[in-house]
């Protein structure tokens, strides 16, 4: 069953330029994110992944500058918090020039 949810994401890939892509936030592209989990893990940690990413790669984040490291991190729509490696490099340049 894993391989049909690897062939669907290799068909988007392929279906879908890069360009007409939804911007992700998390470093790691959603879809690559996905196909990782579930080529090396199975298919519903797959499943979860790809859960987890459609529930917090949506509006809702907040990028903040912790005090402590004086690092970038997000907050994220579940209010779990990531680090600045995990969050695309598009998001932190946009909140350097803020």
């Amino acid at each position: 069953m894993k391989i049909i949810l690897l062939i669907i994401i290799k068909a988007y890939w392929l279906i879908i330029p890069k360009s007409k892509r939804k911007k992700c936030i998390f470093r790691k592209s959603c879809s690559n994110y996905v196909f990782k989990e579930t080529s090396e893990n199975g298919l519903w940690r797959g499943l979860k992944a790809f859960r987890f990413r459609y529930e917090n790669c949506r509006h809702g984040f907040e990028i903040f500058k912790n005090p402590i490291d004086n690092k970038f991190q997000m907050i994220l729509p579940n209010h779990q918090i990531i680090d600045e490696k995990d969050i695309a490099k598009r998001l932190i340049k946009i909140n350097l020039n803020e």
